[in-house]
């Protein structure tokens, strides 16, 4: 099993980024997470205590949780992060244009040697890949939501990863007590293709009275095993990020991946999941 790298940077302190800033403080990494003006540092600083906190409850973290929060640090700007770092990961919101604009920021500041790596659930990494000086050390690794608990991290080779690379990160993945899949970079790659494709089905068979919410989910917990049935999920991923997810799909795979107007309605009347207290189940708000 590799190391985690010494020194890992996340841009973005969302509950995405948190989440992947405490998979790596816990594996021994320092952190530095990027993170815009003193509210919004405050609240991924929060964060991460908080998972960190859960964890050691939980028994799942080693050593003290001011020990593990002493590696973290947070800065205002991709530019700020530390010229040694050896990863940094992208977990902005899925805009292509200000993914290229923080991943240009940091590669401008890291080492030759750093890797870049974008936590898209849909976007094109060759087409990130094309905005950047050294592509050959960029890919995807897209990890899932809640990250701590979460067990996979699809790694995504886009068209000039460098196969040393892709091997750096799956090793990154196993020190974080993960398992990577390896998939060439196409629209929604594995799992957010078939994912969204059943989520976007439920919410049709909701639309149309086949079932309610709980019926549906519980078809597939029970009958095929899934571990959350597919609204219950798009609860979880949020529906503002479906949304926009199955909007990205059904430009580039075509109509099947075009989202119902249910989708629409919630999202447009802000219920969007868990984060807001509602979406196709209700829920106590964050």
């Amino acid at each position: 099993m590799s190391d985690v790298p010494d020194r890992v940077g996340v841009i973005g302190g969302g509950r995405m980024g948190a989440g992947i800033a405490q998979a790596f403080l816990t594996a021994g990494a320092r952190v530095e997470v990027v993170e815009a003006g003193d509210e919004a540092a405050e609240a991924a600083h929060g964060r991460v205590s908080a998972g960190l906190e859960e964890a050691a409850r939980r028994g799942k973290l080693t050593g003290d949780v001011a020990d593990v929060l002493a590696r973290l640090s947070l800065v205002d700007a991709p530019a700020q992060l530390s010229a040694g770092t050896g990863l940094v990961v992208e977990a902005v919101p899925e805009r292509a244009d200000l993914k290229v604009a923080v991943l240009t920021a940091a590669e401008a500041v890291l080492g030759p040697d750093a890797v870049l790596a974008t936590n898209t659930s849909s976007l094109s990494v060759t087409e990130l890949a094309a905005a950047l000086q050294r592509p050959a050390r960029f890919l995807g690794m897209h990890f899932f939501n809640p990250v701590p608990a979460s067990k996979l991290v699809e790694v995504v080779v886009a068209a000039e990863t460098g196969e040393d690379v892709v091997e750096a990160t799956r090793g990154w993945v196993r020190a974080l007590g993960k398992t990577d899949v390896v998939v060439r970079d196409s629209p929604g790659f594995a799992s957010s293709r078939l994912g969204v494709l059943l989520g976007l089905e439920a919410i049709r068979m909701l639309e149309e009275g086949v079932a309610d919410a709980e019926a549906i989910d519980a078809a597939m917990e029970l009958g095929y095993r899934h571990p959350m049935g597919p609204l219950r999920s798009t609860d979880l991923v949020g529906l503002d990020v479906r949304l926009a997810i199955a909007e990205y799909l059904a430009s580039t795979l075509g109509e099947r991946f075009t989202p119902p107007q249910l989708l629409r309605d919630k999202v447009a009347a802000g219920e969007l999941g868990r984060k807001t207290g509602r979406g196709f189940h209700a829920y106590d708000a964050d």
